[in-house]
């Protein structure tokens, strides 16, 4: 079982739900990542995804856009992202490291020496945003043969065979995009995605995670009752890119903390 597996199997056993925070590796602090993901996890990230910085990062809000062409210009790479996953599982092996990005910065470094150097660095799962599940099954089988989980978006427009397709290859949990836009943008509508996520659950045989457009406590915990898991990025990103150097963790892990105990109201652990 991976480390994703486990950790959603053991939040159902509690009757919990997971909270899958992102972060732009390199931002608003080159050096900083490692120490704001340990942040997360302390104040109670059950997976975390880390963004890999690309220059053309279309499925992105201006906040995620800005956060990215941040580290770009600090030389964040894939090399720098993989450093900060080692640097994390120096002190941390439990929780689960999803890398999320493009498929241009994985291909240029070479997509072979990328899932090798992946898995040795610790990380647990990727989601390339424009790899379609028809498209990248070998990529998939690599990632297993790794013990990598492929981890694929699904969104309100996707049809039946898409959700077939990604049901097909996908393991982890599946990301749906609950907003048709980018990243940040819109009004999130629980009971669209109260309609969803049965109709995902009839194709797919992995927990359904649930982001864009949340921004808070209530918004997560809404969102939670219809899903397995709930992703806060560009929320998050906009909190961290104002705050000094001494308090992007303290900062980060005070509004996960929010959200986590907003998620844990009412269960019994």
């Amino acid at each position: 079982m991976s480390r994703i597996a486990a950790t959603f199997a053991a939040l159902k056993a509690q009757g919990r739900k997971a909270l899958i925070p992102y972060v732009t590796t390199g931002d608003p602090y080159a050096d900083v990542t490692p120490e704001l993901m340990a942040a997360l996890a302390d104040a109670g990230a059950d997976v975390i995804e880390l963004g890999v910085p690309f220059s053309d990062p279309m499925a992105d809000g201006p906040v995620i856009q800005q956060a990215s062409e941040r580290a770009l210009a600090k030389g964040i790479g894939l090399p720098q992202v993989l450093a900060a996953v080692r640097a994390f599982r120096e002190g941390n092996a439990k929780t689960p490291v999803v890398l999320m990005g493009y498929a241009n910065p994985v291909e240029r470094y070479g997509v072979e020496r990328f899932v090798a150097d992946a898995g040795q660095a610790g990380v647990d799962g990727v989601l390339i945003v424009d790899y379609p599940p028809e498209e990248c099954e070998a990529f998939a089988a690599l990632l297993r043969k790794a013990d990598l989980d492929p981890i694929f978006l699904l969104a309100p427009t996707s049809t039946e065979s898409r959700m077939k397709a990604v049901g097909r290859i996908a393991s982890g949990y599946v990301y749906y995009v609950s907003l048709k836009g980018v990243t940040g943008a819109g009004h999130l509508d629980t009971a669209a995605v109260a309609d969803m996520v049965p109709r995902i659950k009839a194709h797919v045989n992995v927990p359904v995670g649930v982001g864009f457009g949340i921004r808070d406590a209530a918004t997560a915990k809404a969102v939670a009752r219809v899903s397995d898991a709930v992703v806060i990025g560009s929320r998050l990103v906009q909190i961290l890119q104002t705050q000094p150097r001494d308090q992007v963790a303290p900062a980060a892990a005070a509004f996960i903390a929010e959200i986590r105990a907003a998620l844990d109201e009412g269960v019994s652990t």
